[in-house]
């Protein structure tokens, strides 16, 4: 079958809504990127502790499991516009709150779990919107920008975080990562005014049904599993970077940015459609096995090398969203891809304590050596579960598409 044509990077900023969107976007993950930095120096040179720097990072993600479990449904059930503006204000609020001079570890650790709770309903509402702008067709496209996006703000963020952090203050930093909220809300606030995309008001038992109903059909739960297992454990090891090399943490944060960039943009761009199914694994491997060097302790240019590799694996979530959304009937896009954002950051954040509690009794670099192990077998278990299921090329996600009820 000829691949269908697909839009071009000029042609979504000419979509309306798309230029918003986009921008409000680009400022919260720059409040993110400095606002991770700033917080997992500030608390390991207060305990020098690897868990504790981690969770700190890492840790608003444990709180995504209980948005997916409670609040999911709003995803499709609020208006959107009002949403995102309102969902970084309180990050804006809370990042400030940080800021404050004499706050003990565990008020910091306490913060940054609540920014989890509240954040789990911001990926469902961005992604359910994309979709709803850009149409099925046009989201592959538009994922793959936001990702690009995502891997240049994150590679200045850490570049000029690395540097803040050391000439300022972590605080300093925390406070320029709340403005940097603040400014998400005032360009969400362009976005046009849209009712829900789903009738009914969020409760919990909304989120419960769509959970199940999502969850009951088998292609996707395999998608779900691939894009959160592998991606978060390989996170686990990312969120020992500080602990690793305190001095070049935010160097290789900016490399692993560089390598996810080079990912999505080979996957969202580069290869024809009917190839993408094939790379899916690949990917996956390449992801973890990087890692595993490591334990050497090589020298920081070949971390560095090895890092930004690593990364380029990231470009599978692009493939597995892109099958998911196929998967998933149009009035449970923004629920779906909510599910596949909250479970995502979950696992991070598990991935992150589990890493860290590792190189507590061990050392970073063999915490990192054990999480690649881990996500390579949990990838060989899947491909080898869902060939078995599906006898379909390419294992976890297979050439010929059948939707999902």
């Amino acid at each position: 079958m000829p691949d269908t044509p697909r839009k071009s990077y000029p042609d979504l900023f000419r979509t309306p809504e798309f230029s918003p969107l986009f921008l409000s976007s680009s400022a919260n993950v720059a409040a993110q990127t400095v606002s991770g930095l700033a917080l997992g120096t500030l608390v390991f040179r207060a305990t020098g502790s690897p868990l504790l720097s981690a969770l700190s990072m890492f840790g608003p993600a444990l709180a995504q499991v209980l948005g997916a479990t409670f609040f999911l449904s709003g995803a499709d059930r609020l208006p959107p516009r009002a949403t995102l503006a309102g969902l970084s204000l309180a990050f804006a609020a809370a990042t400030a709150v940080l800021a404050l001079p004499g706050l003990p570890v565990w008020a910091m650790l306490a913060v940054v779990l609540v920014e989890g709770l509240i954040a789990s309903l911001g990926g469902g509402v961005r992604w359910g919107l994309l979709n709803e702008i850009l149409t099925k067709d046009g989201y592959l496209a538009g994922r793959s920008l936001f990702n690009m996006m995502n891997g240049v703000t994150q590679i200045a963020g850490y570049a000029a975080g690395g540097v803040l952090v050391t000439v300022l203050s972590p605080r300093l930093c925390l406070l320029l990562a709340a403005g940097l909220y603040a400014a998400a809300a005032a360009l969400a606030l362009l976005l046009t005014r849209r009712p829900p995309r789903a009738a009914g008001r969020p409760s919990v038992a909304a989120t419960w049904r769509a959970n199940a109903r999502l969850w009951s059909a088998r292609p996707r739960r395999h998608v779900y599993l691939a894009l959160w297992i592998p991606n978060g454990l390989v996170v686990g090891c990312e969120s020992l970077y500080v602990s690793y090399d305190p001095r070049a943490a935010g160097t290789l944060f900016a490399c692993a940015a560089l390598g996810m960039l080079a990912g999505d943009v080979t996957v969202g761009r580069l290869l024809p459609p009917r190839l993408r199914p094939r790379l899916g694994i690949p990917l996956l491997v390449l992801l973890a096995a990087p890692y595993l060097a490591l334990f050497l302790r090589p020298p920081l240019p070949v971390t560095a090398v090895l890092v930004a590799l690593a990364s380029v694996g990231f470009g599978a979530s692009l493939v597995q969203q892109e099958r998911l959304v196929v998967l998933t009937p149009d009035e449970l896009t923004g629920h779906a891809l909510g599910l596949h954002s909250a479970g995502m950051l979950t696992a991070q954040g598990l991935a992150a304590s589990l890493a860290g509690t590792v190189a507590q009794f061990t050392s970073p670099a063999t915490a990192m050596t054990a999480m690649a192990l881990t996500s390579l077998a949990v990838t060989l278990t899947l491909t080898v579960v869902s060939r078995r299921d599906a006898g379909a090329d390419g294992g976890l996600l297979p050439r010929r598409v059948v939707r999902a009820a």
